[in-house]
């Protein structure tokens, strides 16, 4: 499972001539006489898996195969055949049988789990049957279960990893381009990016909220502190929000801590307040009560302090917030990979794992303050 260009063709191409001739690392001098193709279309298997610049016919240097496409195979001098199939057509794996099968970007086949199941069933020659899965991965029901099942081996390929064998600029550029997206991390670094069904946000409603923003009339700090400092503790979820003259909230940075003393969140805090020249600080004061701004104090006694209390659970304060982001009156500055990824896992009852969510605890705190709060001059703690 990898990313666009990362050699997983290669890979395919190379498994597949090896086996065919019984070449060592992938076959121990068996040749395997009868191999499966599958593709999503017969076209994507001729023009990718045979004869693509990473194909079968390409990679051979010695001995190389014949292709015969009329009756959609590979035959090599030892005996061996490759045969293609097609994932639109599931029933033409019925009747075949195989020792191995190569099955590339399983994710985008067409009848996924029918395709893979009626080719489950023709793998029942010689001693040891194996398939290939090379793919780029989506969230889609036959990947989620084969990354489940403990018969099969997963390894990851980075696009980045094979920089060398890519036309030079491209990483450069599609990074500049897609830098921090879910784009970036599912088709470069090849990572399953799921939504999940019942939360807020989704990934692809994500995708369209950066922008460009107006002067920021207002921005204020939001920190959600941790109960403890203990490693084991929560993190502590710190999110710089902005509103600009359109009347848009704008996030500008997550900040958030991992298990940080009380000292160290306050002082990033306090830091951003002034980087940002922020109205104020706007602290969730349920855990520490004062004393989270007795700490923010300890760092700059001036700062000005927005104590703020829970009195409903975190998903309905969280849901107003949502709403503004579907109505596109919040936008993100740039991608922020580790704020979306909880938003989009932020269920009814919480994160999946059971984890807290501070940094959507924070947002919430923030875009409520600039857009659902009294409108004006800060609301601010007196603190003399």
């Amino acid at each position: 499972m990898g990313g666009r260009g990362c050699g997983k063709t290669r890979l395919g191409a190379e498994w597949v001539n090896a086996m065919a001739r019984g070449l060592s690392p992938f076959s121990r001098g068996h040749r395997t006489m009868r191999i499966a193709l599958v593709g999503e279309t017969l076209g994507d298997v001729r023009e990718v898996m045979v004869d693509g610049a990473s194909g079968i016919l390409s990679v051979t240097r010695t001995n190389r195969p014949r292709y015969e496409p009329t009756r959609r195979r590979l035959l090599w001098e030892s005996g061996a055949v490759a045969q293609a199939f097609s994932s639109e057509d599931p029933e033409s794996l019925r009747g075949p049988q195989f020792e191995a099968a190569w099955c590339d970007e399983a994710a985008k086949w067409k009848n996924a789990n029918d395709c893979f199941d009626m080719l489950q069933f023709g793998l029942r020659l010689g001693e040891n049957p194996r398939q290939l899965v090379t793919t780029t991965p989506k969230p889609v029901p036959l990947l989620k279960r084969l990354l489940a099942d403990p018969t099969f081996t997963l390894t990851r390929m980075r696009t980045q990893d094979n920089a060398t064998n890519l036309a030079g600029g491209f990483i450069d550029a599609i990074r500049a381009r897609y830098a921090g997206s879910r784009l970036e991390r599912q088709e470069l670094d090849g990572e399953m990016i799921e939504d999940r069904a019942d939360a807020l946000w989704t990934r692809a409603g994500l995708e369209m909220i950066g922008a460009d923003h107006g002067t920021l009339q207002r921005i204020v700090v939001a920190v959600d502190p941790p109960a403890t400092s203990r490693r084991t503790s929560d993190a502590c979820g710190i999110v710089v929000a902005g509103l600009d003259e359109a009347g848009r909230a704008v996030v500008l940075e997550d900040a958030t801590l991992a298990a940080a003393r009380p000292q160290e969140w306050a002082a990033r805090a306090v830091a951003l307040f002034n980087r940002h020249e922020a109205d104020c600080i706007v602290a969730e004061v349920n855990q520490g009560g004062e004393m989270v701004t007795a700490v923010l104090r300890t760092i700059d006694a001036t700062v000005p302090v927005r104590e703020v209390r829970a009195r409903r659970g975190k998903w309905l304060r969280a849901e107003p917030v949502a709403a503004l982001y579907a109505q596109g009156r919040v936008i993100h500055a740039r991608h922020f990979p580790e704020l979306e990824d909880e938003m989009c896992d932020f269920g009814p009852e919480g994160l999946s794992g059971g984890r807290s969510p501070d940094r959507v605890d924070a947002l919430v705190w923030a875009i409520t303050e600039l857009l659902l709060g009294t409108t004006g001059q800060p609301r601010i703690r007196n603190l003399n």
